[in-house]
């Protein structure tokens, strides 16, 4: 592993911070500090995460820290399987502090609260001093968003995503926005037809080191959920930027008119892949955002494109950071709906006859990804209309996504898919019978469930559960003035017909409590 050499600094770096400009890098000097990197069973099980993702991290981190060494670090790197692995970060710590005898520890702040909790109480446990240093690798610090959300009644992302576009100068023309305004969500929502070229993400042969990662997944992570194989993703800065590059020439200018499409065989369809390598540190945020707009301002791509892509990075993902920091640790337990209801086992198996299901789930299993749409207006949509209880949706998407790390993923599972929170993130719930999925997808076309029958055998049970949400929420939803029309609609319905849907919906709950197939 490493001569037990003093060093002065001891720099820890997590897995998803593959940065060589990573803040506690920058505090530390080659010369006479060590990193210590480490793969740690706690941090593989907390939740059950897909095979694929751990193969991603662990690949990635073994070959961050030949980096690191190329570029003159000593680095301690601990294996999954080494002798004595402790099989957590404190461990490790501790093991290599005895090695190295370090005048302090430096760490960048991680991005969950649970894990900040542990280093907050690592000097004790260690002797040793630790500095926790802000991560630098946003675009908005944790107190700049805590400064712009002080006082303000409603945190809308729109405002914030506004706010963000004027401190970078990003698609802005003389103070004003490029094209006249600020968002271009009206264009891009357009179904997509199988008949259109569908581009395909940069794809990747695994090297020698990435082979060993998959041997070791398949051994000690054999009963996770995932196909293991073919593992195709970056595992390097140089391939991440490859696989950048190749979005941007294929598939960045129809991105923003598709991006809310859903085909049957199209797992990707005009959508990136990049957020498993951003999230991971081997891409930077604000240079992503610059190459979108230098894509625009030479006349490759639309704006609708542009802006849409910049608005997911600059405006989405720093929102949700923001919310989780401020709102954490309260905020994973909130459940305002009061929903209860167990997750069903088909989202671990896909066994389920409702197509647009079966597909979302299928793809999920198969590459650890579903984009925004199918993650939020497909399981996220079923979960809610269903009432599952909100932290065992959270936990679904953070062990299934290679891209879901809390502070990113919690936010967007317990606010904007499942109104968790009661409004703070978004201004109503995001749900939907099979109409909008019917429109947005061919998922429809072939299913076991018919989408134009709301009640009776064969009626698409997304129909039924609709309606039957909004009745059962009503003393928490009714007053939201963006559900005014759903509301008088269901009003104006006669009682029979109520009656009737509310009793389907019961079926299917009822069905799902009984572990039968739906």
């Amino acid at each position: 592993m490493s001569d037990p050499q003093p060093c002065r600094n001891l720099v820890v770096v997590l897995g998803d911070q593959l940065s060589p400009d990573l803040s506690s890098l920058k505090r530390a000097d080659p010369a006479s500090d060590r990193v210590l990197m480490a793969e740690v069973w706690r941090e593989a099980t907390y939740v059950r995460h897909h095979k694929k993702k751990i193969a991603f991290l662990f690949a990635a981190m073994r070959h961050f820290a030949e980096e690191l060494r190329a570029a003159g670090w000593k680095v301690d790197y601990v294996t999954l399987d080494a002798d004595g692995n402790t099989g957590s970060f404190r461990g490790e710590v501790a093991r290599a502090a005895a090695r190295h005898r370090p005048e302090r520890v430096l760490v960048t702040e991680p991005g969950e609260w649970r894990v900040l909790e542990d280093l907050r109480a690592w000097p004790s446990a260690l002797g040793v001093p630790v500095d926790i240093v802000t991560d630098t690798r946003f675009l908005c610090s944790v107190s700049e968003f805590r400064a712009w959300a002080s006082g303000r009644r409603q945190r809308r992302m729109e405002h914030f995503y506004r706010q963000m576009r004027r401190k970078t100068g990003l698609l802005m023309e003389g103070g004003k926005p490029a094209g006249g305004q600020w968002n271009f969500d009206a264009d891009n929502r357009r179904p997509a037809k199988a008949d259109l070229f569908m581009p395909s993400p940069r794809r990747f042969e695994p090297d020698r080191t990435t082979r060993e990662v998959l041997d070791l997944v398949a051994r000690r992570f054999g009963d996770h959920i995932g196909d293991l194989e073919p593992f195709w993703f970056a595992v390097t800065r140089d391939q991440a930027q490859e696989a950048l590059d190749h979005f941007m020439e294929t598939a960045l200018a129809g991105f923003g008119t598709y991006q809310d499409a859903m085909l049957r065989g199209e797992k990707f369809l005009f959508h990136s892949m990049l957020s498993v390598y951003l999230n991971a540190g081997l891409l930077d945020p604000m240079d992503l955002c610059r190459k979108v707009e230098a894509a625009y301002r030479n006349g490759q791509v639309p704006l609708n494109a542009a802006e849409g892509y910049i608005r997911q990075i600059l405006g989405w993902r720093e929102y949700v950071r923001g919310i989780y920091w401020m709102e954490m640790p309260d905020y994973g337990d909130s459940n305002a709906l009061n929903a209860i209801a167990p997750l069903p086992d088909f989202y671990w198996t896909a066994q389920t006859r409702m197509r647009c299901m079966r597909e979302a789930i299928t793809q999920t299993i198969e590459e650890a990804y579903a984009h925004h749409i199918q993650r939020l207006m497909i399981t996220g949509n079923f979960a809610l209309l269903t009432g599952v209880r909100p932290q065992e949706v959270h936990a679904w998407y953070l062990a299934v996504y290679a891209d879901a790390y809390e502070w990113v993923e919690l936010p967007n599972t317990l606010g904007m898919s499942q109104f968790a929170d009661g409004g703070l993130l978004g201004s109503k719930p995001y749900m939907s019978g099979g109409n909008y999925i019917n429109k947005m997808s061919d998922y429809c076309k072939g299913c076991d469930y018919d989408v134009r029958r709301r009640t009776g055998k064969g009626a698409c049970p997304f129909n039924a559960l609709y309606w039957n949400f909004l009745d059962r929420n009503a003393d928490v939803l009714k007053g939201n003035p963006r559900l005014n029309q759903p509301y008088a609609t269901w009003a104006a319905m006669d009682a029979d017909t109520r009656t009737a849907l509310k009793a389907h919906a019961g079926e299917v709950l009822e069905q799902l409590a009984g572990g039968g197939p739906v």
